[in-house]
């Protein structure tokens, strides 16, 4: 605690807590700190990405080929470093911005105990605590309001309102709100875990990962190759033992290392653990890529979440418009000339021209010399005050007042209906109205209006002169960016809904959204959220017919977020007040504003660094861009799937040696899946994303895995018997076997690759063949030859090769023509059923 603060404070009866009640506070809980830890420790973010089902399988795998001593078809374990490693760097980073997360600025206040006040940091604050709030302070404990000196709070980080709210004794203040003017003194209430932003930033702080639905594709993959690996690899050990002449012999002749060997080279290949890094690689390029832009990724798989979106929720404030507050003009009452209109401009600007002006003040000095206008000579002045809301400036014999028209009005003589009317007219097109009056009466003198109690009593305020005469109407309005009618006019072309939900007026803000066009050339429906029902199927059947939302609560944000859900709309939501954290929080895809409340960054999956709305479009196409390709390419790694599988069955019911290596695989899946599909993953595609991801994919892989299965199959069962190769003891014959065999893989691949990178019109031909052409010159390098294990056909091996090959184009060829047949005919199946 520091000692007696030198501020002179007003005088007050209470003494506040003595010293010992602090102590007895801060032993027993009730203090301001609030503990920081999120719900995922390191340890569990390591955990969770080491311990994977891939991982595992992976793992298992490369430690049964090391114990052979084969290392050289080991390497494909490599790739569970990568990806482990791209998991835990993301998720460590996002823990990272979760820990620092909070809504509360930490610094010194001023409380009052035992007879006089102190300094206290934030987190020494106590229950029941008397506590001064003073303009510019964030209020940091929840508490109620002894006694005020004009204390006004801008809540907007809490409610969304953009107006600020003038409190009175006896009522709430929570924390997270900021004094802009005034004063009060409060009891605390609430403090630490209890108080409200801390609340909101608890709720906000709890991790969720985000759902992806490429990542739940890829897993259910997984989880059915698993029932299959397992029996697989054991049955593929017995059936390789076998061909060896059973354990006796696989065990004394060291033969069963080859047959390990073989039964890993089936696992393997039917793992697509390419897919796996190839996506944590997409999304990290991807959000390297945006981040060029301004955009921060804090969650990689949210990059392909931004591709489903079909619902947008957006923040007025800080999303549409910028925050700030622009002059549009002034309009006079009645008719007048340009004298009298420079007249009342000028004295506007006098108003105005203040030592500390408010936002709209600032905003119309600031419109006012863009036209030229300057300070002009003041004999006196009543400075602008939130308690009176207006201001007035006497000057060449003559009063000006300047406040808000009904203030102004109601204290006039006289029917000045038709001037509330106009009034009411321009703040429904969403202006902010201000009221310009003359009169000849002398500013009335102040009095009660001095130190740090300015603006404590209103009734010594001076008064209106009552034969004062309406002048002029100042319209103001809030900025709306230059981006945000072009952006939305893009969403509706890609078919995203828009709706802008705000803690505003719903008339004001069914006014912005009808200047920027939310909806296009149809009138937006707007709704006053106070009037929304509370059961969540209800309120998801009222949001189909609703397209702008006012005086919206935080939790209202989250259960309208929710009611979209029930519908299975993708909702992404923006915003930058703490009251948009916890529907950011619960949206698919929350996006915050680079000039966003610490707390609702922290939450977001994605924040436009430089605030610009327009960057949103940009966004959405990298999503669609990466789900798109990872489409094309999952096909890709799903063919290998496919024929991995069904080889090692053919291979288990035939009892034949394994048709090629583990290194083989590894060779073929680099030059023919691998390598061309991190290339077409990053191609241009701005092909909006269709739900049933996993089933397009296995349509498509089943055709090749199935020909390239049977290709290879064929070969195995059809060539040694013809060629009079003794594979299961002769080497060298087993050797050539799996030569042909990995040949023939590599044909197929190549076509398969071919049907992915369609059309072959310009590079993706090229793409096609510069790897075709490197997968054959690795072929004649001795170095790769030899680690690979590629050899070379000669003599009757090479015709017989040739004509196994031909025979695979034709098996691809008719499993390519009879997919399509097989599909319509079981679509018929299923509907007459």
């Amino acid at each position: 605690m520091s000692a007696t603060t030198a501020v002179e404070m007003p005088e007050i009866g209470a003494t506040g807590l003595t010293p010992k009640e602090v102590v007895q506070r801060i032993e027993s809980g009730q203090s301001n700190a609030v503990k920081t830890s999120t719900s995922r420790s390191v340890q569990d973010i390591v955990r969770a990405n080491v311990f994977t089902l891939f991982n595992g399988i992976i793992f298992a795998a490369m430690v049964l080929v090391l114990i052979t001593g084969s290392w050289r078809d080991a390497v494909f374990g490599f790739v569970i470093i990568i990806n482990t490693g791209i998991g835990i760097v993301t998720e460590l980073r996002a823990k990272r911005t979760l820990d620092r997360l909070s809504i509360l600025v930490a610094s010194e206040f001023l409380v009052h105990r035992d007879g006089r006040d102190v300094e206290v940091p934030h987190n020494e604050i106590v229950l029941d605590d008397l506590l001064w709030i003073r303009a510019g302070e964030q209020v940091p404990a929840d508490g109620q309001i002894i006694q005020t000196w004009g204390l006004e709070l801008d809540e907007s980080m809490l409610t969304g309102e953009s107006r600020t709210v003038r409190h009175k004794v006896g009522e709430q203040v929570y924390s997270g709100a900021t004094a802009v003017s005034g004063m009060a003194l409060v009891k605390v209430n609430a403090v630490g875990s209890h108080s409200y932003a801390a609340t909101l930033t608890a709720q906000a702080k709890v991790y969720k990962k985000t759902v992806s639905d490429l990542n739940k594709g890829i897993n259910t993959i997984l989880k059915f190759m698993t029932f299959l690996v397992v029996p697989l690899c054991i049955l593929l050990i017995l059936s390789q033992v076998h061909t060896v002449g059973g354990w006796g012999t696989a065990l004394s002749t060291g033969e069963w290392r080859q047959a390990v060997v073989s039964a890993v080279a089936g696992v393997v290949g039917m793992i697509p653990e390419g897919l796996v890094l190839l996506t944590s690689l997409n999304f990290a390029v991807a959000a390297m890529r945006l981040a060029r832009h301004n955009t921060l990724v804090q969650e990689l798989e949210s990059v392909e979440t931004l591709a489903r979106v079909d619902a947008l929720n957006l923040d007025k404030t800080g999303t549409i418009t910028d925050g700030g507050i622009a002059f549009n003009r002034l309009v006079m009452l009645g008719s007048a000339n340009a004298a009298a209109e420079q007249a009342a401009t000028q004295s506007l600007y006098d108003c105005c021209n203040e030592e500390q002006p408010n936002g709209t003040g600032q905003a119309v000095l600031a419109g006012l010399k863009a036209q030229g206008y300057g300070a002009g000579a003041v004999e006196s002045r009543v400075p602008f005050s939130s308690a009176r809301k207006w201001s007035a400036v006497r000057k060449s014999g003559e009063t000006w007042y300047m406040g808000a028209p009904e203030v102004i009005i109601s204290a006039l003589e006289g029917d000045y209906s038709s001037v509330l009317q106009r009034v009411n007219e321009y703040a429904n097109d969403g202006n902010r109205v201000l009221l310009v009056a003359r009169s000849t009466a002398p500013l009335s003198p102040r009095s009660g209006l001095r130190g740090a109690v300015e603006g404590a009593n209103v009734s010594d305020d001076p008064q209106l002169d009552p034969k004062a005469e309406p002048v002029a109407l100042v319209l103001c309005s809030e900025k709306i960016r230059e981006d945000a009618e072009r952006t939305l006019a893009w969403f509706r072309e890609q078919g995203v809904r828009c709706r802008v939900i705000s803690g505003d007026n719903p008339v004001t803000v069914g006014a912005i959204a009808r200047r920027v066009k939310l909806t296009g050339d149809h009138e937006p429906v707007a709704m006053d959220a106070r009037e929304l029902p509370e059961d969540v199927n209800e309120l998801a059947r009222v949001l189909e017919n609703v397209d702008v939302l006012g005086r919206v609560l935080p939790d209202q944000k989250k259960a309208i977020v929710q009611a979209l859900h029930t519908q299975n709309h993708v909702v992404a939501m923006t915003g930058d007040g703490v009251n948009d954290a916890l529907a950011i929080k619960e949206a698919d895809l929350g996006i915050a504003m680079g000039n966003a409340a610490p707390a609702t960054k922290a939450v977001a999956q994605v924040v436009l660094v430089d605030s610009k709305f327009s960057h949103l479009p940009d966004v959405v196409a990298r999503g669609r861009q990466v789900m798109a390709n990872m489409e094309r390419v999952a096909s890709l790694f799903l063919v290998k799937t496919v024929y991995s599988a069904l080889i090692s069955l053919g291979v288990v019911l035939t009892q034949i040696p394994y048709p090629y290596l583990p290194r083989h695989i590894t060779y073929i899946g680099a030059l023919t899946i691998g390598m061309p599909a991190f290339i077409l993953a990053l191609a241009p595609n701005t092909r909006r994303y269709i739900p049933g991801f996993l089933k397009r994919v296995v349509t498509f892989a089943l055709p090749g895995g199935i020909a390239t299965a049977l290709s290879v199959l064929l070969a195995a069962w059809v060539l040694p018997p013809v060629m009079g190769w003794n594979v299961t003891g002769d080497a060298a014959d087993l050797s050539a076997l799996r030569a042909t065999s990995a040949i023939i893989l590599f044909a197929m691949g190549v076509f398969v690759l071919a049907r992915v990178a369609r059309p072959l019109n310009g590079w993706r031909g090229v793409l096609v063949a510069v790897f075709a052409a490197a997968g054959v010159i690795g072929a004649f390098v001795p170095f790769v030859a030899n680690f690979f294990a590629l050899i070379l056909p000669t003599g009757a091996t090479m015709v017989a090769t040739l004509i196994a090959l031909a025979g695979s184009a034709l098996i691809f060829a008719l499993c390519l023509w009879l997919a399509p047949l097989v599909r319509g005919l079981t679509g018929k199946l299923s509907r007459r059923h």
